[in-house]
């Protein structure tokens, strides 16, 4: 009845291995996540089970402080019995992860891979055991995912780089040349190359601007960004009026270097995912904007679109993605991104993404009171 789908790894040999051991059963639940739904098969009237696994703590905060607590919610007021886990960045820890979902009768199983070669090897697995998968936020180039859910991420992308010519052109004007560096996400994630393509459609087409620097970051590890970006800024001379860095985690190591040459704040920095310390770089003038994706609203995509499928319906999409890998279109629901600048940091505070209490600290206080921020 179902269609078919795929699943597992990153270094192939060695995960065909792990999966092997574990295919057969036998090992308890992974130390990262734990099930979440009620491990029972027959209670409840939706007959299935949906298992998600996470990437990462270090790409972003996102996935531990809201999509996971999301995920747990939507599925609980969905009466679908559910296993939310996150690989903690370890391809093959999501194989084995993936595999013991499988066993345990996950009958869709959603991911957000660590790179497209082990989540295209999740998926394919999957599909051999009769399991459909949803890409979740990131599409996996070569996969075989039936459903794509997401943010429009060239948007994301075309968000950014018009937020950095708009901050630039509140800094330095029109008349003055203008060098920026991009400091790309992952390019194990096809994401970063999206936020890039749409960041750069603007920001190529500025007359006066000037690309002087341009690197991806392994894991968008926020180390090694700060490593990466220090080279630019000392290979450069300093001479870098404007950063496209694609997440707020990439933009806080940023930050911590133009602090130490005094420049924090007179650089515009672009972000990403609306975070806690991103909003409060925004406040305090040292970041120019971020872009807020509503996580509620991609989680509450996937749980119906995971309970259509557990039903036998077809999902509906707003759109298709495009996988040049795998030469296909992949059936999407890709949701609108927000630009957020210093005004629109109340946005996100009443839509209880972040809290008064975690942003509005030490001397934000005033400036949030300033905004009504409360």
């Amino acid at each position: 009845m179902r269609p078919r789908r795929t699943l597992t790894t990153a270094a192939a040999a060695a995960l065909v291995l792990v999966l092997a051991a574990c295919g057969s059963g036998g090992g308890s639940g992974d130390d990262s996540g734990g099930n979440s739904g009620d491990s029972g098969g027959d209670s409840g009237p939706t007959a299935g089970k949906v298992g998600v696994i996470l990437p990462d703590t270090a790409s972003s905060t996102r996935w531990e402080t809201a999509d996971r607590p999301l995920l747990e919610r939507a599925f609980e007021e969905a009466d679908v019995d559910h296993d939310v886990q996150n690989a903690g960045g370890d391809a093959q820890r999501m194989a084995t992860i993936a595999e013991q979902m499988i066993a345990d009768g996950v009958t869709v199983l959603a991911i957000v891979s660590l790179d497209s070669a082990s989540g295209a090897l999740i998926e394919r697995r999957a599909a051999q055991q009769g399991v459909q998968t949803v890409d979740y936020d990131r599409l996996t180039l070569g996969g075989s995912a039936e459903y794509y859910v997401s943010f429009d991420n060239v948007r994301v992308g075309t968000l950014q780089g018009e937020g950095l010519a708009r901050c630039l052109d509140d800094r330095v004007g029109n008349d003055e040349s203008v060098n920026i560096a991009f400091l790309d996400g992952s390019p194990d994630d096809h994401n970063a190359t999206l936020f890039s393509s749409g960041a750069h459609a603007v920001l190529d087409e500025m007359e006066g601007y000037t690309s002087v620097a341009e690197q991806a970051v392994p894991a968008w590890d926020p180390r090694q960004a700060a490593a990466i970006f220090e080279q630019m800024y000392t290979r450069a001379d300093g001479d870098i009026q404007g950063v496209l860095a694609a997440n707020d985690g990439l933009a806080d190591s940023v930050i911590s270097i133009l602090g130490r040459d005094g420049q924090a704040g007179e650089v515009p920095v672009t972000g990403q995912d609306a975070t806690v310390d991103g909003l409060q770089h925004i406040l305090a003038g040292d970041q120019c904007m971020t872009v807020y994706k509503p996580i509620d609203q991609e989680v509450d995509a996937l749980a119906e679109l995971a309970v259509a499928l557990i039903d036998g319906d077809e999902p509906e999409t707003t759109d298709t993605a495009r996988d040049p890998k795998g030469d296909r279109r992949v059936p999407s629901v890709l949701l609108d991104p927000i630009p957020i600048y210093r005004d629109d940091v109340k946005r996100v505070i009443d839509d209880g993404f972040q809290s008064a209490a975690d942003v509005c600290i030490r001397d934000l206080e005033d400036i949030c009171a300033e905004l009504g921020i409360e």
